[in-house]
Parts: C-alpha cells; sequence; structure tokens
C-alpha cells in the first residue's frame, strides 16, 4: 500500500509492508524456513534443468523470501511513484542464460548460509530479497 503524508513536499512515496512482525518470521525460518528454503532451492534447480521448467523455476525463486520467511517484496518505484520499466526481455534471458542462474545458486547459497548464523540473519534475508534481480534483472 503506497501513500503520500500532508506534511511531505516530495513527490516520493512511503511504502508500507503489512507483513508477520520480526519475531513471528524468526520463529517460521528456525522451524519451517531453512529446510523448505533448501529445497524451494533445490527444486528450481532441477526445473531449470529441464529447460521446459524454467518459467516454474523462476517462480519459486521469486518466491524465496516468502517462503523462508514470509518476507513479502516491496515492489520498486521511481521519485513519482511509478512502477519500474522491465530490462528487455531478450536482454534478461541472455543474461539468465550466461550468468543469471550460476549467480543466483551462488548468491542464494551465501544467503541461506548467513540466515542460519544469527549475526548474518538480516543479510541473508536481504539476499533473498535481491535474488530475482540476480536471477533474471528482474525490477519488481
Amino acid at each position: 500500500m503506497t501513500y503520500q503524508t500532508p506534511y511531505m513536499n516530495s513527490p516520493r512515496p512511503i511504502i508500507v509492508r503489512k507483513q508477520p512482525g520480526c519475531i513471528i518470521q524468526l520463529l517460521f525460518f528456525i522451524f519451517i524456513g531453512w529446510w523448505l528454503g533448501a529445497l524451494a532451492i533445490s527444486v528450481a534447480y532441477f526445473f531449470f534443468v529441464t529447460v521446459i521448467g524454467i518459467p516454474l523455476g523462476v517462480m519459486i525463486i521469486n518466491k524465496i523470501p516468502l517462503l523462508m520467511a514470509l518476507r513479502e517484496t516491496e515492489p520498486m518505484v521511481s521519485v513519482y511513484g511509478l512502477r519500474m520499466q522491465q530490462y528487455n526481455f531478450f536482454l534478461r534471458a541472455v543474461w539468465f542464460l550466461l550468468v543469471g542462474w550460476w549467480a543466483a545458486l551462488v548468491w542464494l547459497t551465501l544467503g541461506y548460509l548467513m540466515a542460519c548464523t544469527i549475526i548474518g540473519m538480516p543479510i541473508g534475508f536481504w539476499m533473498f530479497d535481491k535474488a530475482p534481480a540476480i536471477l533474471t534483472l528482474r525490477r519488481r
């Protein structure tokens, strides 16, 4: 949900995310998210190998923050509150084939390892949020 407060002179919107609190997210990650996330990443990469399943694999990677910690991803908005334009489809496809699939695997593995430590957990969750951009140059 995006809204403007009356006392702001800037056209920049305030983004309010309705999601569970950090304690609920932490408990979900401890009891369910750590193994569900690893399973989801493995299944997504299995779909990447099948070529026909690539769209399903990409969809799973886009849902990693939700599956691991009940985190909704926020939309990327410009200064004027408009959604940012996606990169050209062919550029995104070439990126995925040449760089994205292995870079996202390294990124998600590092994020997973960070999330499994108490100190690195916020960085790991941030890395999960950025995984779609690394996989396919997706802008939210």
